[in-house]
Parts: C-alpha cells; sequence; structure tokens
C-alpha cells in the first residue's frame, strides 16, 4: 500500500556493512527482502546488520510484481516477501509461492493479537499460516476542501463541477471503492465468480461514464502530490499518508475517510518457497518488531506497524492527522481487504482493460 500506492523504483540496493570478513560470501548471512519503498529504512538495516551479521539485500516491488516474480522462479531468488495479506492465500493456492511459517520461531507476543489473529486467518490455506502483520494503512479521498467541498465519496469524483480536476488510480481498488459506493459490498460477493462478475461490469459502465472527468489516472507519486499542491486538482483517490503530507503544508488539503468507508490494507511477511535463509527471515521479522524499530520502520513508511507500542514515539502531528481522518465512527467503517480468491483478478483485470480502451 507509504507511498504504498505510488509507482516503485525498479532497482536493488545493498544496504548495511557486515561487521564479519565472511558475511559476503555466505549465504546465512545474506537476507533477499522484497518489499516496498521505505520498509526497510536504512538505519534499520545497518543497525540489524551490526546486531546480527546479515547483510539485507532490498528489491523495492508491489503487490503484482512480488507475484509476477515469485512464480516465474517457483518461489525462488529471495528469503522474504511482504505482499498485502489479500494477496497471499490466493497464489499460494494456485502457484504455491510460499513455505508455512513456523510460528515457533515468531515472537508472536510482539503484535498486536487483533491483528495477528485476523492476518492469520486471512492468510491461512490447508490449515497452514503463511503470513503474519507488518504494516497498515488505508485508501481514501484526498481532497481540496476549499476547491471541493462536497467530494463525501468516491462516486463524487465523477462530479460535473469538478471535470478534470480529479484523479483516481486504474487498478483494482477503485473498482472495490466504487462498488462500496454504489452501496453493494464486493467482498461478500468472493465466493460466487458469477455474481462478483456482473458487479465488476456494472462498476465498469459507471467508471467509464467518469472517464471523462479525470485529469489522469495516476501511477506516478510525484506527479499526484504536485497536481494537488497546484490546485490541477483537487480531489483524488490516493492513499492516507500522501493525503497527511500534503496537509502539513496545505491545511485545505485533507485525507478524507469516504462515506463509504475507506479501503483498509495489511502488508505482511511472508517466506517464499524456495527461500535459502529462513533463519534471517525470521530474525529480521522479530528485529522490526521490536517497539522502537518499529517506531523507526513507522516514521519513514508514515504508517502504523502491527508492533505492540511501535506507535509511542510517532510523530505527534501524525497522530493528531489520523485521528482528525478517523473519528470513531469512520474507523470502525473501514473495509478491510479480505484474502482475493484465484481468479477474482483475472475478472476485474478484464474490466480494467475496457475501462482503459474506452472513448
Amino acid at each position: 500500500m507509504p507511498n504504498r500506492r505510488s509507482s516503485l523504483k525498479r532497482l536493488v540496493w545493498l544496504a548495511a556493512i557486515c561487521l564479519s570478513p565472511m558475511a559476503a560470501s555466505a549465504n546465512e548471512k545474506v537476507l533477499r527482502l522484497l518489499t516496498w519503498a521505505d520498509y526497510a529504512p536504512k538505519e534499520v538495516v545497518e543497525q540489524f546488520t551490526r546486531e546480527t551479521g546479515i547483510k539485507v539485500e532490498i528489491t523495492l516491488s508491489n503487490n503484482e510484481e512480488m507475484i509476477s516474480k515469485l512464480r516465474a522462479t517457483g518461489g525462488a531468488g529471495f528469503d522474504l516477501a511482504q505482499p498485502s495479506q489479500d494477496r497471499v492465500a490466493g497464489p499460494q493456492a494456485e502457484f504455491g509461492l510460499y513455505k508455512p511459517l513456523d510460528l515457533s520461531k515468531i515472537q508472536t507476543d510482539r503484535f498486536i493479537p487483533a491483528m495477528l489473529e485476523a492476518t492469520k486467518k486471512n492468510t491461512t490455506v490447508q490449515g497452514k499460516v503463511y503470513a503474519v502483520p507488518h504494516i497498515w494503512g488505508t485508501d481514501g479521498l484526498v481532497v481540496n476542501t476549499k476547491l471541493a467541498p462536497q467530494v463525501k465519496d468516491y462516486a463524487d469524483l465523477c462530479q460535473e463541477a469538478y471535470s478534470g480536476k480529479v484523479s483516481m488510480r486504474l487498478k483494482r481498488p477503485t473498482l472495490i471503492a466504487f462498488a462500496f459506493a454504489s452501496g453493494r459490498d464486493p467482498f461478500a460477493l468472493y465466493s460466487d465468480p458469477k455474481a462478483y462478475s456482473v458487479l465488476m461490469d456494472e462498476v465498469g459502465k459507471t467508471l467509464m461514464a467518469c472517464k471523462k472527468h479525470v485529469k489522469f489516472y495516476w501511477d506516478n507519486k510525484d506527479q499526484l502530490l504536485t497536481s494537488m499542491r497546484s490546485g490541477e486538482l483537487v480531489a483524488a483517490m490516493m492513499w492516507d499518508t500522501g493525503g497527511w503530507a500534503l496537509n502539513r503544508t496545505q491545511p485545505d488539503i485533507r485525507y478524507l475517510a469516504p462515506k463509504s468507508g475507506a479501503l483498509g490494507w495489511i502488508d505482511t511477511y511472508a517466506i517464499p518457497a524456495k527461500g535459502r535463509n529462513d533463519e534471517a527471515a525470521y530474525a529480521w521479522i522479530n528485529f522490526n518488531m521490536r517497539p522502537e524499530i518499529a517506531a523507526k520502520v513507522a516514521r519513514s513508511a508514515g504508517n502504523f506497524t502491527a508492533a505492540k507500542g511501535g506507535d509511542t514515539d510517532v510523530d505527534p502531528v501524525l497522530k493528531r492527522q489520523f485521528n482528525e481522518s478517523f473519528p470513531e465512527a469512520a474507523l470502525q467503517n473501514i473495509k478491510w481487504y479480505p484474502a482475493v480468491p484465484a481468479g477474482l483478478e483475472d475478472i476485474e483485470g478484464r474490466v480494467l482493460d475496457r475501462i482503459k480502451a474506452a472513448r
């Protein structure tokens, strides 16, 4: 999800210098991490290496690319990955990308209990758990409340009054969001592909009609934030930390939980099926769940973590912004992504292709 809905740099960077002279050549001293931008800040990687002697090789990615990379290799090439919780059970059942976790090697008492149990449930396949939670956040609306005071829900992006001044992504979260805005619950249809396909077709027609009002479908974080700052855009479907970053310098721009509910995501830790260094993976998970380390990651990512006490040292401005965006009713109305059954993303992909091709 950060920053998480931005376009990511396609690169691998080697972070931290191991103090052991033999570490660079020993597989057990290297952790190959497939993750999102800002989830493994340099200071955290360096501290991990100092304490454990394990170097960390970081490849930045996103959900689609993680699945693609691991499918291409049968789960090889990485020791630890960070897919969103809704992208674990389906790909695991279909492609066998991950190993079941050995929970005895994870210090589960460091996690927020409810979030840990929910993630375990959503990533269980044939009785085995494949992921634990790390970072969570939401997608909703970022609105210039002075220039677009009527934008309260996703469908309001299609109002004539704001034509040519709004943006969204041409990705599955937009389909899900507009389904909820129409009064339907797409998650309730996950077990019925035929009914889900009908709903997605309906949402697709809505978004095709809305297309004339969209300034651009964003894929580039910097383009989106710059356009909001300049007033070129007055509203957009966006991730929470993007809105909070804009709000720091332009108070009229706010991140809003839509009337029909923000979309909640949890990024996890999962061990690829052919990873070479499980012990390093478990060490990294336990290290990151320490409250003081979790706080450093939260500051880097801009989102909260699943670590107990990990928000103790979080920026007070961020805490205030969170509380303003999520009064209790809005917090209770978050629509948390469940596991995506195999085949549903093919349905969504066809609808997205039709929207893209529409004139």
